[in-house]
């Protein structure tokens, strides 16, 4: 399948990168300038920013809640954006729609960005809100039952390194994670993946980008080589959450989070994985107003409602 027309009229009309310095500043005024009013966004029972007080200090974050109700399902989100990029405004559509299909109460993590916090800060804040939303007096009322953790891109680097922290420290109680397009492997040797090579141009993320887009977490001390940097290196992955790896047709990363989820498998893990035709990297952020991608939210919460 050719890239959806939808996709390629949108990155048809991009003007071409100035090819200077990434600006972490300026990147960041441009993606919360594409940020709809209150009124535009999606409805939902309850939004509300509070802060959670962590050991890691204290986070914020945007809990949704699809329905009044005494106890609740939670799911804990971690947003995309190479680690320096991305906040609580600019994924809190994706954190509505979750909410919203998958009538499970999300928990958005407003985590501390790199270069100006180094690693692994921003992981730190991540795995803390996942244990403080599991305790009684966080206030979020979790039915005991499920506790997922979902995330897109650097998001879902996140979302594998939690589970897996999570299991190494006998926390137990993470039950599924959920893993949009994940960034698994940081050290982007091309000759490691096909997809580095075949979706290396033209598809809106692209293969010589991902060095300088990544180089603000890995200057702060994240190591390729470390599992919680690139989980995909993680030697031993028996005993993790049963897993939904979300891949795109057209995305450089397609590989390595496919890779992860037969790893996975071969472990033991319960798993599936879901390339979606047609779409390139960022499709749950950017596209999943186009009916065939919007199935992503509905697929994830079949998972949910499997154990």
């Amino acid at each position: 399948m050719t890239l959806h027309p939808e996709i390629a009229k949108f990155l048809a009309g991009l003007p071409a990168p100035d090819g200077g310095p990434l600006d972490p500043a300026a990147l960041r005024a441009a993606d919360e300038a594409h940020v709809p009013p209150l009124d535009k966004r999606l409805p939902l029972h309850a939004v509300e920013d509070v802060t959670a007080k962590t050991p890691a200090g204290d986070v914020p974050v945007r809990v949704y809640t699809p329905a009044e109700a005494d106890r609740h399902r939670v799911l804990v989100y971690f947003h995309g954006g190479a680690f320096f990029l991305g906040s609580l405004e600019t994924h809190d559509h994706v954190a509505r729609s979750l909410a919203k299909e998958t009538g499970l109460k999300v928990v958005s993590v407003g985590y501390r960005l790199a270069p100006e916090a180094a690693f692994p800060a921003g992981l730190d804040d991540c795995y803390a809100v996942v244990r403080w939303a599991a305790e009684e007096d966080a206030g979020l009322g979790w039915d005991g039952r499920t506790l997922a953790v979902a995330g897109d891109s650097s998001g879902g680097n996140f979302a594998a390194a939690v589970a897996a922290r999570a299991h190494d420290d006998g926390f137990d109680r993470i039950t599924h994670q959920i893993l949009y397009y994940p960034s698994l492997d940081l050290d982007f040797d091309v000759e490691r993946y096909a997809s580095l090579r075949e979706n290396a141009k033209g598809y809106g993320l692209e293969t010589e980008g991902l060095k300088p887009f990544n180089a603000f977490y890995l200057d702060s001390g994240a190591d390729p080589a470390d599992p919680l940097v690139s989980p995909v290196k993680r030697a031993d992955l028996t005993g993790l959450p049963p897993a939904l790896v979300v891949t795109a047709q057209y995305d450089p990363m397609r590989d390595e989070g496919e890779l992860y989820g037969e790893r996975l498998r071969e472990a033991g893990v319960e798993t599936t994985v879901s390339r979606y035709d047609g779409a390139g990297h960022g499709f749950v952020q950017h596209f999943s107003w186009i009916p065939e991608y919007h199935r992503v939210f509905g697929e994830t919460r079949d998972f949910l409602g499997r154990r």
